[in-house]
């Protein structure tokens, strides 16, 4: 029989529980009112009430390497070094090794003063000590309760390290990514650079940005009242980085190059000179140098029109460089040959009233097709020229790609000339067989040896290898097609015949180099003075050729912008010289088996 005492504590017991089991399903169910149901305006609660915290998780952009993985452009974290001058005037404790609090004989604690601190300061960032002081100095002067100024910007990571290490309470660190070229002012006016701000403002590092720039990413976390931040409320998105944009560009040939054209230009007393290197096979351009040029680390310290490139930037008239196109038309269009001949004075009035004369007085000879060239006749090249008819001469001008975009997409790259045939005029139907009234940029010259180079096909020019994404994905640049510019025999006599305008015009003994076959032109034009004439005696000069001629490597063009010291295309031979001479060394191009066959210059 079942007393009531028995009863009772069963009773409690079971009271007990349901009470206990009633608090437990509250909790439960405010849980998942708090973390489920209500979640999002909880969370909004807690930002309103500023429980909520959000830091930038700051993405790198990414680097800028040449054709060999060189790094031209990288990013690296620099730091801000921030004071509180309202704790840093009070100085700090000393300690012993033991990190225990020191003090003197009456028991009072040992202090730091601000001055001796400063020394320390100004030990690791070599700073003057009392230009360290005067900063807390001057601040608590103006306001006793300033908590923030600058000890230093930009420092270096070991700096950070050794001012960290001194563990100072009042200095804090603030990183800054910031971009540097490990190589300076090499292939500094490709490169271009970027703002204090870390804007891109030139250059590849403009144009290129969407590979490059990276995206940021962010931690967001709770905090309770007393500042802490609460375990588990963490929510981070990555930063993306940036990707790695390869060039063309071979960095030791770029920097040779730098060299070269900065002392001859210096040496012929031009406005500014560049070389462009381009390979045959592939119209990869594995030089572009050229003075005066920028250092991207320092760009304040030049002008602002050496900043960007003259050589994708300028126009001009090519002059004789292009004579070379209109022996191409002659062949395939007027049954030309290299040794098809015309009588030539050095003066010459047209049926149609024009007047051509050559650069220099000479007797009246008959010269060949190849004679033209070795002498570079405008009147020879007029009457040449003359063969075919306007239309199909402007015709083969564009399939060279006199008019055309180069196809790099350069920011700024000039909106080259060729007029209609209906808007030429009697002069104009003979100055565009001599490489005047239309322009080109020098890009556009050099893919017009490259073409005649690799047997008539046109590679178009490049300057990026490929982006290479954080996630390893490779974009490769969209190229045109390569183009059939002139037929495959119609190049081999076109290049016999550049190859003796080295053997046997004034080039020969200049220009040489032993053991190598060479093909190429040189070009005066005369600069517009932009009134539709021309300057003065003042010419933009340029020298353009390939080797081995006998199985083509590589491109090299050079230019030089009103030349003082010697005035015509005179002045690239040296610069020509010694730029051929490094690539073929550069690149351990082997020697000619063979010697130039000799064409007939006089008919």
């Amino acid at each position: 029989m079942t007393t009531r005492a028995t009863r009772s504590p069963r009773r409690r017991t079971v009271v007990a529980l349901g009470v206990v089991l009633v608090v437990l399903v509250a909790f439960v169910i405010r849980l998942v009112d708090i973390q489920i149901v209500n979640a999002s305006q909880h969370m909004t609660d807690a930002r309103d009430k500023g429980m909520e915290t959000t830091s930038k998780l700051a993405g790198t952009r990414g680097d800028i390497v040449d054709a060999n993985g060189t790094p031209l452009a990288s990013s690296i974290l620099l730091y801000d070094a921030q004071l509180d001058p309202m704790l840093a005037v009070e100085g700090i404790d000393e300690r012993d090794d033991s990190g225990a609090v020191v003090k003197d004989e009456n028991g009072d604690v040992v202090k730091i003063t601000w001055a001796e601190l400063a020394v320390r300061i100004a030990d690791v960032t070599g700073q003057d000590a009392e230009d360290v002081q005067s900063i807390v100095d001057d601040a608590i002067a103006a306001d006793p309760h300033d908590r923030f100024e600058y000890l230093d910007r930009y420092i270096s990571t070991s700096e950070f390290r050794a001012l960290a290490d001194l563990e100072l309470p009042f200095l804090t660190f603030r990183s800054n990514p910031s971009r540097t070229y490990p190589n300076g002012a090499v292939a500094g006016n490709l490169l271009g650079f970027v703002g204090s701000d870390g804007e891109p403002l030139e250059g590849f590092e403009e144009m290129q940005n969407s590979c490059l720039s990276a995206t940021d990413g962010s931690i967001r976390y709770q905090r309770g009242a007393d500042g802490v931040t609460i375990p588990g409320t963490a929510v981070e998105e990555p930063a993306v980085n940036g990707g790695t944009l390869q060039l063309t560009i071979d960095s030791d040939l770029q920097w040779y190059m730098q060299q070269l054209i900065a002392e001859e230009t210096d040496r012929y007393k031009a406005d500014w000179g560049g070389i462009i290197v381009m390979e045959t096979a592939t119209g990869k351009i594995r030089a572009m140098a050229e003075t005066p040029t920028v250092d991207p680390n320092d760009p304040g310290a030049s002008e602002p029109d050496d900043r960007g490139s003259r050589l994708l930037r300028f126009s001009y008239e090519p002059g004789s460089t292009f004579k070379p196109v209109t022996a191409a038309t002659a062949i395939e269009q007027g049954g030309a040959t290299p040794e098809t001949s015309v009588t030539v004075p050095d003066r010459m009035v047209f049926k149609n009233g024009a007047v051509i004369n050559d650069s220099e007085d000479h007797v009246t000879e008959d010269l060949t097709l190849t004679g033209g060239l070795v002498e570079s006749s405008n009147v020879a090249m007029s009457q040449f020229g003359a063969m075919v008819d306007a239309q199909t001469r402007y015709d083969y001008l564009q399939k060279f790609g006199v008019g055309q975009a180069s196809g790099l997409n350069w920011t700024g790259e000039p909106a080259t000339t060729l007029h209609p045939v209906d808007q030429w005029d009697n002069q104009t139907f003979y100055t565009t067989t001599f490489g005047q009234a239309f322009t080109v940029t020098a890009v556009q010259v050099a893919n017009v040896y490259q073409t005649f180079a690799n047997k008539g096909v046109r590679m178009p020019a490049s300057l990026v290898e490929s982006c290479t994404l954080a996630d390893g994905t490779v974009i490769e640049p969209d190229l045109a097609e390569p183009e059939r510019v002139i037929e495959e025999k119609t190049a081999e006599e076109v290049s016999l015949m550049l190859e003796n305008v080295f053997a046997q015009g004034t080039l020969a003994d200049d220009i040489a180099i032993d053991g190598y076959r060479m093909a190429g032109k040189t070009g005066t034009a005369q600069v517009s003075d932009g009134k539709g004439g021309y300057k003065p005696n003042l010419y933009f000069t340029s020298l353009v050729g390939y080797a081995p001629a006998d199985d083509p490597q590589y491109v090299v063009l050079t230019v030089f912008d009103e030349p003082k010291k010697q005035r015509m295309s005179s002045a690239n031979r040296s610069v020509f010289k010694k730029a051929m001479t490094q690539v073929l060394t550069h690149y351990r191009v082997m020697p000619s088996g063979s010697e130039t066959p000799l064409l007939p210059v006089n008919g």
